[in-house]
């Protein structure tokens, strides 16, 4: 695996830094494109390092980027996301002209997964959709609430993953709102597509799903993302998420230290997650 850093420009202008996780040896014809959480609470593409290089070295052409005002990119972050929509689809965009993909897999993390969510059906590549920790909550629907629609009623195959003990949503409050979703909805807990299943055409087009994982909190992943990386560009941004997020504490208790305390084991847990969706689904050709 090799990474190369670039920048790609939206329709309004913004200069996004964005890296490439390039696979020795492709596997397939699909991008996947992650997103990073809230911009506005320390949210950055280092986040999202960990779950990017295990993709790439399954094979998987992996691609993060700063959104507006994160890390190195340019512009200001929005309060509710929605500046950030065009931050997706530009990328989008540049991994199909650029890394030889013609389909894409958008994955979002926290405030990163509703931000992707409207991207979604904007971009006639991409194929499926991945959340992690989607701040359905009623406080956090406060902003991201606008965003909800656009991916429930997408058709294209989603999977929800969402800590038993999140602090912004409940797996109720989740199950709840995928009563809406386009689509048959499915339950499963720990381990979804462990036995990878032979979907139908139908089911690969209908059935969205939800993996409950056990006692994990909202930002499980986040802290083994930066973990594996030591660059310079992401050191700035890991004391901004660590000022951030011990100064909150008071204010969203919920989010607790020991949860960054993630290990390698965290995100290769994502990167099987999302593996197995992706063969499941038969979303790379």
């Amino acid at each position: 695996m090799s990474t190369e850093s670039c920048t790609v420009e939206t329709s309004d202008g913004i200069k996004l830094h964005t890296r490439f996780f390039k696979p020795e040896d492709p596997k397939s014809n699909l991008a996947i494109i992650i997103v990073h959480p809230y911009s506005i609470m320390g949210g950055c593409q280092a986040l999202m390092r960990g779950i990017a290089a295990g993709l790439a070295e399954k094979g998987y052409r992996a691609i993060t980027f700063d959104m507006r005002g994160a890390g190195r990119s340019k512009g200001r972050p929005s309060l509710t996301g929605s500046s950030e929509i065009l931050d997706v689809i530009a990328v989008c965009r540049w991994a199909v002209e650029n890394t030889g993909a013609d389909r894409i897999l958008l994955v979002g993390s926290s405030a990163g997964a509703p931000i992707a969510g409207s991207a979604v059906d904007q971009v006639k590549e991409v194929v499926g959709y991945v959340s992690l920790g989607y701040p359905f909550g009623l406080t956090a629907s406060i902003l991201f609430g606008r965003h909800h629609k656009a991916i429930l009623q997408s058709i294209k195959p989603k999977l929800f993953v969402m800590g038993t003990k999140d602090g912004f949503t409940s797996v109720k409050q989740l199950e709840s709102k995928l009563k809406s979703a386009a689509g048959r909805v499915e339950t499963q807990s720990n381990s979804p597509f462990k036995d990878k299943p032979n979907l139908s055409s139908k089911m690969q087009r209908e059935l969205q799903l939800h993996s409950a994982e056990d006692n994990r909190m909202h930002c499980w992943s986040l802290r083994a993302g930066l973990d594996a990386c030591n660059c310079s560009d992401c050191l700035p941004q890991e004391n901004m998420f660590e000022r951030t997020y011990n100064a909150t504490q008071w204010m969203l208790p919920t989010v607790q230290v020991k949860e960054k305390r993630a290990t390698v084991r965290t995100h290769g847990q994502m990167v099987t997650l999302i593996n197995n969706f992706t063969e499941a689904f038969k979303l790379s050709r």
